[in-house]
């Protein structure tokens, strides 16, 4: 308010005064006077005295407080935004698993139900995917285990579902748990990884993991043609509200390692190069997105994560579709062996390295570090 010119327009002592008290001043020209700017901190001695740079912007400014770094932050995370893996087998003990400290073999019974209800759902972690240890007695070469609707798989998902019905549940849609061979598809004599009758056998798990309540199912095969497939056999038995993300750029990586201790998966011969992606191919991913869009695939997941920050962009830049990327097992046993030999600060290296993958652009990520960092988020907004 511009002062009258017939007042004083002298500047009032900038003492407490009630609200009401600094605006009658105001509007009587008599203008508060500014705090002090206070002083600056002296620089250390031998600093050179330089005149300022004629800068017209210094990005700084925006950096200088908590409370500016907050409001200009283009990236955040919350628990909605995670995917939490979880192992489970058939006996009723939790085990822990060796390469992936805090990791454990869940009992489908207890152990799973406790730690997606008692821990993961407290913080706000709503959903999960499950990947089974299946007895080796129950494995084969054609991994007709996979679609056993009394299967560990499902009979998890129908007891998940049936003490809470809102539960987000993500499957895994693949042969290798179930297969003698340990690969993702049916092996030939001649060690060929056959592609359409795999396909067949990942038809029939899906739909019986649909079937059990099952609301994201995810094959992580690399099969070719396998996205459409699914999607016509879940349709045709009345599934088509079940989702599909598909594992579209699933690179043949040495980061599983872990993973197939887990669930003691390794194939018994060779490696997945013929089906899985080469680490080096960046266009290839173009390529498996395309058909996965047109053949029907609901979400795209890149796979490892933070090698692949560049995979995750390019997916982002090209697609409408949700991203998801997936921090594997190897990832996170490096993260938690750096931890404990005091090489690196756990928890803000795991924070930081979820953060980047959002950034990258992954809309959800899968991660075993899902409930840890829900309670760092948790503790953060209190």
């Amino acid at each position: 308010i511009r002062a009258s010119e017939s007042g004083s327009g002298e500047h009032i002592k900038n003492v407490r005064l009630r609200d009401e008290e600094y605006e009658a001043a105001v509007v009587a020209g008599n203008i508060p006077e500014a705090p002090p700017v206070p002083p600056r901190a002296p620089a250390p001695s031998g600093t050179p005295i330089v005149s300022p740079l004629p800068l017209n912007r210094r990005p700084r400014r925006n950096r200088r407080t908590p409370a500016l770094r907050a409001a200009f932050q283009e990236t955040n995370i919350s628990p909605a935004n995670l995917v939490y893996p979880l192992f489970i087998h058939e006996g009723e003990e939790d085990t822990p698993i060796g390469a992936m400290p805090g990791c454990y073999r869940l009992g489908w019974r207890n152990g799973l139900v406790e730690e997606v209800v008692c821990k993961a759902r407290d913080v706000g972690v709503n959903s999960v995917v499950l990947f089974p240890k299946v007895p080796d007695p129950l494995k084969t070469s054609t991994g007709d285990e996979a679609y056993n609707e009394n299967g560990l798989v499902p009979r998890s998902i129908r007891l998940l579902k049936d003490k809470y019905p809102d539960l987000v549940i993500y499957t895994d849609v693949a042969l290798d748990p179930y297969s003698s061979d340990g690969h993702d598809g049916i092996v030939r004599e001649d060690g060929v990884i056959m592609n359409d009758e795999t396909v067949h056998q990942l038809c029939k798990q899906a739909v019986a993991q649909a079937r059990a309540g099952a609301d994201v199912v995810s094959p992580s095969d690399m099969m070719d043609g396998r996205v459409g497939a699914i999607r016509a056999a879940l349709d045709a038995e009345g599934f088509e509200h079940v989702s599909i993300m598909s594992y579209t750029a699933k690179y043949a990586s040495s980061f599983y390692g872990p993973f197939r201790e887990a669930l003691d998966s390794n194939p018994r011969f060779g490696d997945k190069k013929t089906y899985q992606m080469n680490p080096a191919n960046y266009r290839e991913a173009l390529v498996e997105t395309r058909e996965d869009e047109s053949e029907g695939a609901d979400i795209l997941l890149v796979k490892p994560g933070l090698p692949y920050l560049d995979i995750i962009r390019l997916l982002r830049d090209n697609s409408c579709l949700p991203i998801a990327a997936y921090q594997v097992s190897g990832e996170y046993s490096m993260i938690k062996a750096g931890g404990a030999l005091k090489m690196i600060d756990e928890e803000r290296v795991m924070m930081e390295s979820l953060m980047c993958l959002r950034r990258a652009g992954a809309d959800i990520i899968l991660t075993y570090f899902a409930l840890r960092a829900a309670q760092c988020l948790c503790g953060e907004n209190k």
